[in-house]
């Protein structure tokens, strides 16, 4: 291999593991951000449901376990590290650890599968913060690409839908619905990204791998925070369940495509409120499991690392859009505050 890097750094979300934590956390999430404080004190009681614990760590530390042996089978023996936006273990801690043990130059693997601000030029802005706090000694990051049409991404959620489709009668199949959710954002901001294009060809490409044509699927958005008369991406997964029960569908599975844990916006959002919804409306309703620690997101995150560390290895696509870029644009996937900057006239 023509290996450029001495390590691997995971880039998670990070969440709180403990009640006191809580209020912390979403205060590091929300910074700069124009969220009123009674937003952030109802998320908070979304968390006390589960006791303060976000399973969000445990989740990514479960991964590490399995992507570690994955990536020595295959004769990749990087040191893996782990680092989060928001909460412990912080990615300028981490960072500072692998600057202590000499690690030069690093490749990032983003736990986020879609272009947009906050899924993907946000965490590049975290690791250039946390590398100036390290200072001179932090490591050089890259970032692997995004990967929402790799088809071992493809399959792994596939699969996932298929184990809920099979717990559903089969005389009651040909009358089922898919719905797919993704978290929302700002609909100015969805204007500048690729996010919802490539959200919907990842739907596509699962359901068309379980047999679901395209008038039995569609994608729909939750866990909308800001400003009521900002418009964000619609329609709420909440509102299409109702409007759906008037079609009286045999039975509908959701499935968290754009998630990759079951954490507490899946688990609140959801299996409480989308699921309470659902019985109000006598709609049967089935809850798919993120992808998680399934072998084929496991194996695809190895590919992506190989692709990177060996110029000779193939990136992996299927669909409409081939391979994503290795190295983001300066202008793609621009925050909220550029996405409302007026439009220079040109005189």
């Amino acid at each position: 291999m023509n290996n450029p890097y001495d390590a691997i750094l995971l880039v998670g979300f990070g969440g709180p593991e403990g009640r006191d934590e809580v209020i912390p956390f979403l205060e590091n999430v929300l910074r700069g951000r124009n969220v009123p404080r009674e937003r952030l004190l109802e998320v908070a009681r979304h968390y006390d449901r589960f006791g303060g614990v976000s399973p969000i760590n445990q989740q990514v530390r479960d991964l590490i376990k399995v992507l570690e042996p994955e990536l020595r089978d295959h004769s990749v023996t990087l040191p893996v590290y782990w680092g989060n936006r928001n909460w412990h273990p912080l990615l300028a801690d981490t960072l500072g650890d692998m600057a202590n043990n000499g690690i030069r130059r690093a490749l990032a693997v983003v736990l986020s599968a879609y272009s947009s601000y906050s899924g993907c030029r946000q965490y590049q802005e975290d690791i250039s913060r946390a590398r100036e706090a390290v200072g001179d000694r932090a490591p050089a990051v890259d970032m692997v690409r995004v990967f929402y049409n790799h088809p071992d991404f493809i399959a792994a959620n596939a699969d996932r839908v298929q184990v809920a489709i099979d717990q559903i009668p089969a005389s009651e199949h040909g009358g089922l619905h898919l719905v797919f959710t993704a978290h929302s954002i700002p609909q100015v901001m969805a204007d500048r990204c690729d996010y919802v294009q490539q959200l919907t060809e990842t739907c596509r490409l699962v359901a068309q791998a379980v047999g679901i044509g395209p008038d039995r699927w569609t994608l729909v958005y939750q866990s909308r925070s800001g400003r009521p008369q900002d418009p964000w991406l619609e329609p709420d997964i909440c509102d299409h369940l109702q409007s759906l029960a008037t079609q009286h569908p045999a039975a509908v599975v959701v499935h968290p495509v754009g998630f990759l844990s079951d954490h507490i916006e899946v688990l609140y959002d959801l299996d409480d409120e989308a699921g309470n919804v659902a019985k109000h409306v006598g709609l049967p309703m089935l809850r798919s499991a993120t992808v998680g620690t399934h072998p084929l997101f496991v194996t695809m995150l190895r590919k992506l690392i190989q692709e990177r560390l060996d110029e000779t290895v193939a990136k992996e696509a299927i669909g409409q859009f081939g391979p994503n870029h290795d190295v983001c644009p300066d202008d793609c996937c621009p925050s909220l505050m550029l996405c409302r900057a007026p439009t220079p006239v040109v005189r």
